[in-house]
């Protein structure tokens, strides 16, 4: 019996690439000597790519799609995909094709004379992207990899192949705050890293805005690491030694140089200072109580509103 190939592609708003993907995807799929299906997770589209979707899965018996109630984000539309998957590989791709499925035959060669249980695909150019963002990207991970007990790859995205070791491992894992790079890198196993050029994307605009990169940053280095609550203390404890420090200088020239006129504007500013101090710490605290908050809900990562496929139409 072959073994099979799953792909995993969520979806959110890319009705105008979906055509070109579903083609280049199954090209490249129908040459491969294994068996395979491709899960599109619909992450709450309202642009038409449901529509689209639905279409793909009852014209084609290798398509299932799995529409959830709402928009949950990518990180839960991969959580969902990773839960449903049946292949002995899984390899998840973006819909926007920046990432080429026309390198998955070269994963799949990888894999299979390297025994490993995932192949990462490592981003060596990035068409279309600012130098600006290329930059931040870099700073980010290097930032990240500093704090955290365990390495993240640079330069890596959800783009990779895995073994059903890993998509079990991955499963394990019940954390609502769900940051899935580093939750595949937390997971270990033994990996091999292809370098690819990553394109522009086929059509649409990227839905990720500069805010929005910033609160997954964040997130990822929340969720990974204690850290900044470390630095928030060792910052209260060197600005209170500052403080102490200025006190005694003030003390010491009042009593024996005297003080003409009182220091208002230094005062307003250090009071300032201090209250920003305070205020990043508490917001750096709070981030970690409303993540502990969320967790003790246990509400689930995701809800699935429709399975579609050919086969489950036919029954």
């Amino acid at each position: 019996m072959k073994k099979q190939l799953s792909v995993i592609i969520p979806v959110h708003n890319e009705v105008e690439s979906l055509d070109i993907c579903y083609k280049r995807v199954t090209d490249v799929l129908k040459n491969i000597d294994l068996s395979y299906e491709i899960l599109f997770i619909d992450d709450g589209s309202t642009d038409g790519s449901d529509l689209l979707l639905r279409k793909f899965a009852l014209e084609d018996e290798q398509i299932m799609v799995i529409f959830l109630s709402r928009n949950f984000g990518k990180e839960a539309a991969l959580s969902a995909g990773i839960d449903h998957v049946s292949g002995d590989y899984t390899i998840i791709l973006d819909a926007d094709l920046q990432d080429p499925p026309e390198l998955i035959p070269q994963m799949l060669k990888v894999q299979k004379e390297k025994s490993v249980d995932v192949v990462l695909m490592r981003r060596k150019h990035r068409v279309g992207e600012s130098y600006f963002k290329k930059q931040t990207a870099k700073w980010f991970y290097k930032i990240l990899n500093r704090l955290s007990s365990f390495d993240i790859p640079e330069d890596i995205g959800d783009f990779r192949l895995m073994n059903k070791k890993a998509i079990d491992a991955m499963r394990k894992l019940p954390e609502r705050n769900r940051y899935t790079k580093g939750l595949f890198a937390w997971i270990g196993m033994e990996i091999y890293i292809l370098e690819y050029k990553r394109d522009s994307r086929v059509a649409g605009v990227a839905k990720q805005n500069y805010l929005k990169l910033f609160e997954l940053a964040f997130e990822g280095i929340s969720s990974f690491s204690i850290q900044p609550l470390r630095f928030s203390i060792y910052f209260g404890v060197l600005t209170a030694f500052l403080g102490f420090i200025f006190g005694f200088y003030i003390i010491f020239k009042t009593l024996f140089f005297g003080e003409n006129v009182p220091g208002y504007p230094s005062l307003v500013a250090v009071i300032t200072f201090l209250g920003g101090v305070q205020l990043i710490g508490i917001g750096i605290l709070g981030e970690y109580i409303g993540k502990t908050y969320i967790e003790t809900k246990t509400r689930p990562i995701y809800l699935v509103k429709e399975f579609v496929s050919k086969k489950a139409h036919n029954e």
